[in-house]
């Protein structure tokens, strides 16, 4: 039969093949489903430990269910010159609603509000990163593991100034060396996934009152040293998605193939309703043997 005649018969519709998405061919399933959790800031105070909760419930009853946690720090609400006995109680009931409330395995990585800096406490053994590495029973403050066919780099974006007062986004060398290496020994084939705190590159911080004005970021709300980080990421082409929170909004930026996205924080505002426009949340991210990925943020 004539083209026509197919289209006359189809009453002038013309069928095409439908899109094949090359993430779903292999029988539709992902190698792995991550929730990316960030910025609980958990206190026993605004109902926190209730709606902390009821997100951890929330997404246990994804389907399909989810494989692993991924928590991106600020896991307590402060530790940044508290005294010792407030520390201890935030994770105390972080601890407990975990061991209670959550059958998933969990990652973690440490934000500004995970770190000790009391200046007036700098000879306590704990002081520093050191509490909440042991909390977390953690060696160190950035790592790598491998799971389904990908492989996870853990950063530690977060270091104190030269007076120790106030913090700044960056690895700093000795990580830097160790992430290159890292990358450098990485299978080429295998997909790599970044968790940071601090965002390695985000445009939220492009929406804040007068920075078109003043033309300037704080070395606090993302990495200073992004230029440096994306060149080495331009050399590994299996580096697929960099997960970071921090600034409790949510926003996705594509870069050089690398998709950098800041998820939105389980307490919103610190537990007071929304940040600016993004609700109290978490990311859930499907990881797909062949390097793809879908993701969405979810309002729970």
């Amino acid at each position: 039969m004539e083209r026509r005649s197919v289209l006359k018969s189809l009453g002038g519709l013309l069928l095409t093949p439908p899109l094949i998405n090359s993430r779903w061919e292999n029988e539709n399933k992902p190698a792995l489903r991550i929730a990316h959790i960030t910025d609980v800031h958990l206190k026993n105070e605004f109902g926190a430990p209730d709606k902390f909760v009821k997100c951890l419930h929330h997404l246990q009853r994804q389907t399909p269910k989810v494989d692993m946690i991924l928590n991106g720090g600020d896991i307590v609400f402060d530790m940044n010159k508290e005294n010792i006995g407030t520390i201890d109680d935030q994770w105390k009931l972080f601890n407990n609603i975990m061991k209670s409330e959550n059958s998933i395995p969990v990652r973690y990585c440490l934000g500004n509000h995970d770190i000790w800096w009391n200046e007036n406490n700098k000879g306590q053994a704990v002081y520093g990163k050191q509490y909440s590495l042991d909390q977390l029973h953690l060696s160190k403050p950035y790592y790598s593991f491998e799971k389904g066919g990908w492989k996870f780099i853990i950063l530690d974006s977060v270091h104190l100034d030269i007076d120790d007062t106030w913090y700044i986004g960056k690895l700093g060398q000795e990580q830097f060396s160790w992430l290159e290496n890292e990358l450098k020994t990485t299978d080429v084939n295998t997909p790599v996934l970044v968790l940071s705190h601090i965002p390695i590159l985000t445009a939220t911080l492009m929406i804040e009152d007068d920075v078109v004005n003043k033309w300037q970021m704080l070395g606090g709300d993302m990495h200073t040293d992004t230029s440096k980080i994306i060149k080495l990421f331009y050399q590994h082409p299996n580096v697929k998605i960099c997960l970071s929170g921090h600034i409790h909004l949510r926003d996705k930026v594509q870069y050089n193939n690398v998709t950098y996205i800041c998820n939105g924080a389980v307490s919103g505002a610190w537990w007071k309703g929304n940040r600016r426009e993004t609700a109290p949340g978490y990311g859930i991210v499907d990881l797909f043997a062949d390097g793809s990925f879908q993701e969405r943020y979810v309002n729970y």
